[in-house]
């Protein structure tokens, strides 16, 4: 996997005094050791990193650091490296979007010694039309990624931190309609939530009202 700009730069605004970076512990390399806290950066693909995380948390405290771009600037360049031009994507994430990458490992939060910290990030990617990116990118690949400011931060250290998504007004039984509407998001994206939160015990299956599963707060 290509590792961009976006993960060094990231390790270097996250380190601190006293920090040591690229340390062995173990079989692994770890970004950054932090007293006793391994502090990982994954800035996609939490199932490349699953492996990794599991056996490192068997004898050692484990920080996941994830970036979620709020605002992304989308610069194109030639096949030579000339820039052609710089717009602002018309996606912007929200902090909701970790359970796109979360559903690849929702059950980790159960382990005492692993903890989630969120960074809402304004980032530069950059792309080439060479034909060998995706069709959704006109065939333009991502040539690199890179940090512009870091805008927020949210550590999560259990299942009762993810409840915050669920929307104050919820009470009793819920489906996956009734959330998706409520926050406004897809139903796609709201069965990863329902599937993560059950995975990590924070919420369990009701039953069922016709074809859909009711949910409610464990």
């Amino acid at each position: 996997m290509t590792e961009y700009s976006l993960h060094s730069e990231i390790k270097n605004w996250y380190k601190v005094s006293g920090d040591k970076l690229e340390v062995k512990v173990e079989d692994f390399i770890v970004d950054i050791l932090r007293d006793k806290l391994l502090i990982e950066i994954q800035t996609r693909n939490f199932s490349a990193i699953k492996k990794k995380l599991n056996k490192l948390l068997l004898n050692n405290q484990v920080r996941l650091v994830y970036p979620i771009a709020k605002l992304k600037w989308i610069v194109h360049v030639s096949m030579s490296g000339q820039f052609v031009r710089r717009r602002k994507s018309t996606k912007k994430g929200k902090m909701i979007d970790l359970f796109d990458e979360l559903v690849h490992m929702p059950s980790l939060i159960e382990n005492r010694n692993f903890s989630l910290e969120i960074l809402l990030v304004e980032e530069e990617e950059l792309r080439c039309y060479d034909g060998r990116g995706s069709w959704r990118k006109r065939g333009a690949s991502v040539k690199d990624r890179k940090l512009l400011k870091v805008c927020d931060r949210i550590v999560f250290r259990d299942s009762r931190d993810f409840l915050e998504f669920l929307p104050k007004e919820l009470h009793g039984y819920f489906t996956n309609k009734v959330l998706a509407l409520k926050l406004g998001i897809s139903i796609n994206l709201t069965q990863k939530i329902t599937y993560c939160l059950r995975k990590m015990g924070a919420i369990s299956i009701a039953g069922k009202k016709r074809n859909e599963l009711l949910f409610q707060v464990s």
